[in-house]
């Protein structure tokens, strides 16, 4: 089996699971399953090819999608039941401009937390009115134990570039000690300050240096989840 026959059977895999449409519920969890299938295709492929020049390409690719396929699948499916979770309970927050939430292509979530209303001007001390929708977060952080959490605050260009730095990292610290006292594993839990180096917006007018004050959760899946 060549390398050409090879690469048609991951191509194979991952076109006949990609089979969505926009609007499919699902189509996060079958674009994981289609990713994984190709990938393990062309793994099974090439140690079926190196072990057996006969048949074992084939035979190596078929094994291979279906263990690649069931991992995407698991991954896509599992961030799927979280995000829609995410949704359901912030969706006040989410009407409100306090919360967004966002799939990225490799499966993480990303929710973005307004500083307007998570923290006071110029304290790294969390609003008391932000508890409830913190509240809301952990308790789902917790019930979806297999991802790691990274925290990165942000602050506009007001200030010292050295005393905005200092502020972002103590203000994603203050997230993950709330998470923490709401029983989120601190060894799940990463903090990042990037200060005032990744604006939204331009922090020339109120609105976008308003934009631009927040804290940012990347949750990101186990790999390997089934």
């Amino acid at each position: 089996m060549n390398r050409k026959w090879m690469g048609t059977i991951a191509v194979g895999a991952m076109l006949s699971a990609c089979a969505t449409t926009p609007d499919d519920p699902n189509r996060h969890a079958k674009e994981s399953a289609a990713a994984g299938a190709a990938l393990g295709a062309l793994a099974g492929a090439v140690i079926g090819y190196q072990g057996d020049h006969s048949g074992g390409a084939l035979r190596g690719a078929l094994i291979g999608a279906a263990a690649g396929g069931a991992i995407g699948a698991g991954v896509g499916h599992y961030m799927d039941k979280q995000q829609a979770e995410f949704e359901q309970r912030l969706a006040r927050e989410r009407a409100q401009h306090q919360v967004e939430i966002e799939r990225l292509k490799n499966e993480n979530l990303k929710i973005t937390m307004s500083n307007e209303v998570s923290f006071a001007v110029d304290s790294a001390e969390i609003n008391p009115a932000f508890y409830d929708t913190l509240d809301k977060v952990a308790d789902i952080l917790k019930r979806y134990s297999r991802t790691t959490i990274e925290i990165t605050g942000h602050t506009d260009s007001t200030g010292s570039a050295a005393y905005n730095q200092r502020l972002s990292e103590r203000r994603a610290e203050a997230v993950k000690a709330y998470l923490m006292r709401r029983g989120v594993a601190g060894t799940r839990i990463h903090t990042f300050g990037a200060g005032e180096t990744q604006p939204r917006a331009s922090n020339a007018t109120a609105a976008g240096r308003q934009l631009n004050r927040r804290v940012e959760m990347l949750i990101i899946p186990d790999k390997d989840i089934q």
